[in-house]
C-alpha cells in the first residue's frame, strides 16, 4: 500500500476529508502529516484521526532538511499539499519528482502565483468580472502554481456572490475531487 504525507497550514478540512478517504479502501493510506505551523488546527485533525504529525519551525522548513528526513522515515510514496501556505522547499521538491501535487481555489493560470490563496483568490476572481471559477490540481514545482495541470473542475460565479460564497462551491469540488485525483495518480506510480 502506497504512503500519503500530506502538507497544510490551516484548519485542515481538505487534509481531513483526504484522511477519511483513506481509510479502508486498501490503495493508500496517509501516513503522515507536515506543517509549518504550529498553531495550525490541522494537527489537531490529525491527532484525533490518530496520523502522525510534524509540525516545523520557519527555518527548518526552509532548510528542508527535517520535513525531507521525516517524509524519508515513514517511507513516503506521495506528497499532497492541501492548504500548504509556505514553498516547498527544493531539496523536498526534488526528492519526489512527479509525486508531489497540490490544489489551487481558482483555474489556473489566472488567479495564481505567491499571496494568491483563500479568499483573496475568490475576492480577485469575482473583482475580475469571471462567470467561471473551480479547482486546479496540478504537480509542485520550483514556482508557486505552475507545475503542470492534472485536471481542473469548474463552477460558476454567481451574480452578487461573495468571497464566502463563492468560497463554498471551490471547496466542494475540493471534496469531492481531490481524493479521487490523488487516489489515480497514486495507483499509476507503478
Amino acid at each position: 500500500m502506497k504512503k500519503i504525507a500530506i502538507l497544510a497550514s490551516g484548519n485542515g478540512t481538505n487534509a481531513e476529508n483526504i484522511i477519511r478517504y483513506f481509510r479502508g479502501r486498501g490503495t493508500a493510506e496517509v501516513s503522515l502529516l507536515l506543517t509549518n505551523r504550529s498553531t495550525a488546527y490541522v494537527l489537531q485533525r490529525a491527532a484525533s484521526l490518530h496520523v502522525p504529525a510534524c509540525a516545523f519551525t520557519k527555518e527548518e522548513w526552509a532548510d528542508g532538511q527535517k520535513p525531507l528526513e521525516a517524509l524519508r522515515a515513514q517511507g513516503i510514496d506521495f506528497v499532497v499539499l492541501a492548504g500548504f501556505l509556505a514553498r516547498v522547499p527544493d531539496n523536498v521538491l526534488h526528492a519526489y519528482p512527479g509525486r508531489m501535487v497540490n490544489i489551487h481555489p481558482s483555474l489556473l493560470p489566472k488567479f495564481g502565483g505567491k499571496g494568491m490563496y483563500g479568499d483573496r483568490v475568490h475576492q480577485a476572481v469575482i473583482e475580475a468580472g469571471e462567470t467561471e471559477s473551480g479547482i486546479t490540481i496540478h504537480y509542485t514545482n520550483e514556482v508557486y502554481d505552475e507545475g503542470v495541470v492534472v485536471c481542473q473542475y469548474h463552477c460558476p460565479v454567481l451574480p452578487g456572490d461573495t468571497p464566502e460564497t463563492l468560497a463554498q462551491r471551490v471547496h466542494a469540488l475540493e471534496y469531492e475531487h481531490y481524493p479521487r485525483v490523488i487516489e489515480e495518480l497514486v495507483q499509476a506510480l507503478d
